[in-house]
C-alpha cells in the first residue's frame, strides 16, 4: 500500500511520524446503537497518542432531523479550533472498526476544503495488534485557526440525486449489504421503505476491505466497482445508510485517482423516508 497523507496512511507511516509538531490524530469511532459499543468510553480508556476524539453526531447540522448531516462551515471551524486542528496541519483519522467512520470525517475535511488529511489503514485495530503505543491521556490543545473553502461539488441532496436517478447522467453506487439493497432485511432506522435509489448500482463497503479492514489495492477497488455494473465513465454518487459508510467508497475512487465523485449527504436515512421519491427493490 502506497502510503498518500492526502487519503490513506500506513501504520508505519503514523508511527514515523506520530511526532512531529504539525500533526494531528483523530479518533473518530462511530457505532451503530446494535454494535453496543460507547466509542466516547472506548477512547477515553486507550487511543493513540496525542489523539482527539471526534465526535461525528455532535459536529453535524443540529438544524437538520437526519442523522449526522455535514455541520455549517462555521460550526466545523469552530469545533476544530477548539479541538486545536487548523490550517498547516496533517491530518490523520483512525476509528475503532479499522475502516469504517473515518473516511466519513476525511471527506467532512474535504468538503471544508482540507486536503492534508488521510485515514490510517487498518485503523486502531491494527495499531493494537502490532503493539503500538496507546495512552489514556486528554492532549494538550492549542487554538489554531482553520480557513473553510466549502466545496459544493463533493455533496448532493435529495433533489439533486432524484435528477440524477432519472437521467441516469451519473452511476449511483450504494455501500449498504446487499440484503438492504434488495430490501430483504429491515433498515435500522424505524420508518424507513426496504429497497435502493431507482437505477443505482449495490458495491457493499466490505467489498473494497481486506480481511484487516485495510483497503484493497487500486486495481482491486476499480475491479470491484466494474464488478458492480458501475460506469466509470460517468460522474459517481455515494450513498449508504446515513452517509458514513458512502465515504469508504468515495475514499476508494479517489485512491484510484478517480475525482468524479460526490456524496449524498442524507442517503437512505432521507430517501426511505421521503414520500415523493420512487423506491426499488430487488438486484440493481
Amino acid at each position: 500500500m502506497a502510503d498518500d497523507p492526502k487519503t490513506l496512511v500506513s501504520t508505519e507511516w503514523l508511527g514515523q511520524h506520530l511526532k512531529d509538531p504539525d500533526l494531528r490524530v483523530l479518533d473518530a469511532s462511530w457505532y451503530l446503537p446494535e454494535a453496543g459499543r460507547d466509542a466516547r468510553a472506548e477512547y477515553d480508556e486507550a487511543h493513540i497518542p496525542g489523539a482527539r476524539f471526534f465526535d461525528i453526531d455532535d459536529i453535524s447540522d443540529a438544524r437538520s432531523d437526519l442523522p449526522h448531516m455535514a455541520p455549517p462551515v462555521e460550526k466545523f471551524m469552530s469545533r476544530l479550533r477548539a479541538m486545536g486542528v487548523g490550517d498547516g496541519h496533517q491530518v490523520v483519522i483512525y476509528d475503532g472498526a479499522g475502516l469504517l467512520s473515518a473516511a466519513r470525517v476525511w471527506w467532512l475535511f474535504r468538503l471544508m476544503g482540507q486536503e492534508n488529511v488521510a485515514v490510517l489503514d487498518g485503523g486502531f485495530p491494527k495499531w493494537k495488534a502490532e503493539e503500538r503505543p496507546v495512552e489514556d491521556m486528554p492532549p494538550v490543545i492549542r487554538d489554531r485557526h482553520m480557513t473553510v473553502r466549502f466545496q459544493n461539488h463533493l455533496v448532493r441532496d435529495v433533489t439533486q440525486v432524484s435528477a440524477a436517478s432519472k437521467l441516469a447522467d451519473y452511476a449511483i453506487v450504494d455501500a449498504r449489504a446487499g440484503v438492504r439493497f434488495r430490501g430483504e432485511a429491515p433498515e435500522p432506522r424505524e420508518g424507513l421503505r426496504p429497497g435502493h435509489i431507482p437505477g443505482s448500482r449495490s458495491l457493499p463497503y466490505t467489498t473494497l476491505l481486506n480481511s484487516d479492514k485495510t483497503m484493497k489495492s487500486t486495481d482491486e477497488i476499480t475491479a470491484a466497482f466494474k464488478d458492480a455494473g458501475v460506469d466509470l465513465s460517468k460522474p459517481v454518487i455515494t450513498t449508504c445508510g446515513s452517509g458514513v459508510t458512502a465515504a469508504i467508497l468515495a475514499l476508494a475512487l479517489e485512491r484510484t485517482g478517480n475525482r468524479k465523485w460526490s456524496l449524498y449527504d442524507g442517503s437512505w436515512a432521507e430517501w426511505g423516508m421521503f414520500p415523493t421519491v420512487p423506491v426499488a427493490t430487488g438486484e440493481a
